[in-house]
């Protein structure tokens, strides 16, 4: 309100549009609600840029009469001199109206409640309750809707994964000072009454992962977005180790799937290699047979020792800081058992595979 008593919008739609996005979007994640928002309230309206002053249509005027006067307003300037005269009220109402806003680039009323315009020439003209574009050169940023899948409640996607994946920082510097410390050179410039260049290590995120991927079987269902978050992953995170293993972790995992059988890794090997200071993520839909994260022998492919729900435990002992991303929707989880017997085996800290659910996962990382 403080930036529209200050005329920062110049009452123009297009003005108006983005101040309101500056001052009332806090997050990414909320841009195409305001757009669809937006869109609900000022429904039917283009951009205004250079409406001509002086030249008022005579359908503009006769739409302005149709909404802003009753039947017995308009017997009663019939009685006064017809049609004409009603015309001729209205376009002295929108003349005042023009210099009351100074200039044809501003918001001009017309025959909806806004004070958008209408049924007029402009090159990129506001319609409000026009049946159809009579020159074709409107344009609505706002029905664009650029950012929709930046919605959280939706799945996620290559474009807004990054944008979860920044709350989990912890930025550091180390490695070869190659940065210029610009604070620090001028300091010792002035100290010095010389050029005096310091140098420093490049900053970045220090938090270090351990991604497990489910591959296979029911999980074919979500490659798409497993690819999609291991390449978000791999750009955000400079330390990060990934392995893949089927429904439940058990004695092995394995970093190659075509090799699966003939490389791989003892999870054991994993548990002694990387120390406990790492964030550990498990991805998977934990859609499987109760049998097998409950008893020995209880995998699909190979018999197993121990059951998966030792080796689960032993992981989360090890790294406290650990959560599991289901792209199973969180209203389906109900409906499996083994789903919710591995959310009780991760003490409850299983998120939904979106935008929401993963921005949640990554704050529970950084507290623990």
């Amino acid at each position: 309100m403080d930036a529209l008593d200050r005329d920062l919008a110049e009452k123009r739609v297009e003005d108006f549009y983005y101040l309101a996005r500056t001052a009332l979007v806090k997050d990414e994640s909320n841009l195409d609600k305001f757009d669809r928002v937006f869109g609900h309230v000022f429904k039917g309206l283009d951009l205004l840029s250079e409406a001509p002053s002086g030249d008022i249509p005579e359908e503009w005027l006769r739409k302005l009469a149709e909404k802003h006067l009753s039947e017995e307003e308009k017997a009663q300037i019939e009685a006064l001199g017809g049609f004409e005269k009603l015309m001729e009220t209205l376009r002295e109402r929108l003349k005042e109206q023009e210099r009351r806003h100074q200039g044809g680039n501003k918001w001009i009323g017309t025959a909806g409640t806004s004070p958008f315009g209408a049924y007029g020439y402009n090159p990129e003209g506001v319609r409000i309750g026009q049946k159809e574009s009579r020159h074709r050169r409107a344009v609505k940023v706002w029905d664009k809707r650029e950012f929709k899948d930046l919605d959280d409640t939706q799945l996620i996607g290559a474009r807004n994964i990054q944008v979860a994946l920044k709350r989990l920082r912890q930025f550091a510097r180390t490695g070869a000072a190659d940065e210029l410390d610009l604070d620090n050179t001028i300091r010792a410039t002035a100290h010095k009454g010389l050029l005096d260049i310091k140098m420093r290590p490049e900053r970045h995120n220090a938090v270090k992962v351990l991604l497990f991927f489910d591959i296979g079987g029911s999980m074919d269902d979500h490659i798409r977005v497993c690819e999609e978050l291991f390449s978000a992953a791999r750009t955000e995170f400079k330390v990060m180790e990934h392995f893949y293993f089927h429904n439940c972790l058990y004695e092995y995992v394995w970093k190659e799937n075509r090799r699966r059988h003939t490389e791989r890794i003892g999870t054991f090997d994993v548990l002694h290699k990387y120390p406990a200071d790492y964030k550990v993520i498990f991805v998977g839909d934990a859609s499987m047979s109760p049998y097998e994260i409950a008893y020995p022998g209880g995998s699909v492919e190979h018999w197993n020792e121990e059951a998966g729900a030792t080796w689960m435990k032993r992981v989360t002992d090890l790294y406290t800081s650990a959560v599991w991303l289901n792209p199973v929707r969180e209203a389906h989880w109900g409906y499996t058992h083994s789903i919710q017997m591995m959310r009780e085996l991760m003490e409850h800290r299983m998120f939904p595979l979106t935008v929401e659910g993963l921005t949640d996962a990554m704050k529970e990382l950084a507290r623990t």
